[in-house]
């Protein structure tokens, strides 16, 4: 099949499809098309055409985190969501809403505001959709109470790579067998099918937010003093929705916060051991870089060993403290070699390293994933899912 073959099929199906340009790039990788659909039938309509002319297909929302992971293995069409943002049904008084995978987080926030309530993710990406923020399984401070993405999704319809439209959660009309796709697609980075649709599980707004700081001018030396007091903020009765720590380390200051909302907040925020304000630090919610960007996983009782590693010039590491969810900006000098190191250090604590921002050419020689152990696992899924590896091929673990 010639381009002109594919360009041809793909202005048969009647979906807006223009020639890529450089500002569509996908991790330096310049696709040919970019298709814009409008309906979960016309993603169907592109993705059937690409699997009848073999293009490889990267769905994109906000374009906000293209640049994660590694370049494509090749990147024939964009598929951009940016016109499907609609909120298709608020049912406040069963507290679900269900949204369209391009709908920016902030506008959906604006649209349950109204309503007096929430989708209780703090998404760290300004203009990130609801796709994007699943595909990448993105979350904020609250997931301490309220968890991640994949908690909140109670419903969710794909695409897959052939043009199957399938559903799992809410009210299913065509599910796969065996897999509970919410779970399976949050965190996939678009390489088994493409999220159309979501429905969520919501909370009402809290009547009081408070943040508590306790201040570390000088924390050289004190990781296990930060690590106890986040503990102690844990299991306070002022029951935390979220702990956060920001650490310009090694050698700079750092800040514990613990937002407490709610009812009493101010009441329980002020017996905390902390000064209380009612409104967050700048950094609250952010993440501390976007080129050179580390998140750590490890377990909450390892936080003290992690910042011992984590700690060196040029560094800011700043997170979910409770959780054992940091994300870290490393200096581009020595990036990959600090990035071995913490590896091999956290490794017996039980922590793992993803790079998820760094240049391509270091990408290009340095595993962003690490060791994974169910990697075995996850090619059988992609193989079931997507055998011809026509979507984001390469973007993933192990080059899934």
């Amino acid at each position: 099949m010639t381009d002109r073959e594919a360009g041809d099929a793909l202005g048969r199906t009647g979906v807006t499809v223009r020639a890529a340009g450089p500002d569509d790039t996908v991790a330096g990788v310049t696709p040919r098309w970019v298709a814009l659909p409008e309906t979960v039938e016309e993603i169907s309509s592109i993705m059937r055409v690409a699997a009848e002319h073999d293009l490889a297909v990267v769905p994109t929302g906000g374009g906000t985190k293209l640049h994660w992971g590694r370049p494509p293995e090749r990147c024939d069409l964009l598929l951009d969501m940016c016109c499907m943002g609609e909120v298709l049904e608020h049912a406040a008084g069963d507290m679900v809403v269900r949204v369209r995978a391009g709908a920016t987080m902030e506008a959906l926030a604006e649209t349950l505001a109204r309503q007096g309530q929430e989708l209780a993710l703090d998404v760290p990406v300004e203009g990130a959709t609801v796709g994007g923020t699943l595909a990448t399984a993105t979350a904020g401070p609250r997931r301490f109470r309220y968890g991640t993405a994949r908690d909140l999704l109670i419903g969710i319809t794909v695409v897959l790579a052939d043009g199957t439209i399938a559903r799992s959660g809410g009210k299913v009309v065509k599910n796969v067998a065996g897999y509970d796709l919410g779970k399976l697609f949050t965190g996939s980075h678009g390489t088994l099918g493409v999220i159309a649709e979501a429905t969520f599980r919501l909370h009402p707004i809290p009547a009081q937010r408070r943040w508590a700081t306790i201040a570390f001018p000088s924390p050289a030396g004190e990781a296990d003093r930060i690590a106890s007091l986040a503990g102690v903020l844990a299991a306070s009765q002022a029951e935390p929705a979220a702990i956060e720590l920001d650490w310009s380390g090694p050698d700079g200051p750092a800040s514990l916060v613990a937002l407490v909302e709610g009812g009493a907040a101010d009441a329980r925020a002020a017996a905390l051991p902390a000064t209380v304000a009612d409104t967050p630090p700048p950094w609250w919610g952010r993440l501390p870089a976007d080129d050179h960007l580390l998140e750590l996983r490890f377990p909450p009782a390892a936080l003290a060993a992690v910042l011992r590693a984590a700690g060196a010039p040029g560094v800011r590491i700043r997170g979910a403290a409770a959780s054992g969810v940091l994300h870290v900006a490393a200096p581009a000098d020595g990036f990959a070699d600090y990035v071995r190191r913490l590896r091999e250090e956290l490794e017996p604590h039980g922590g793992r390293v993803v790079v998820i921002a760094a240049p391509y050419d270091v990408t290009d020689k340095l595993d962003p994933w690490g060791a994974v152990g169910a990697l075995a696992l996850m090619r059988r899924v992609k193989e079931q899912f997507d055998p011809g590896r026509r979507l984001s091929p390469g973007r993933f673990v192990g080059g899934i």
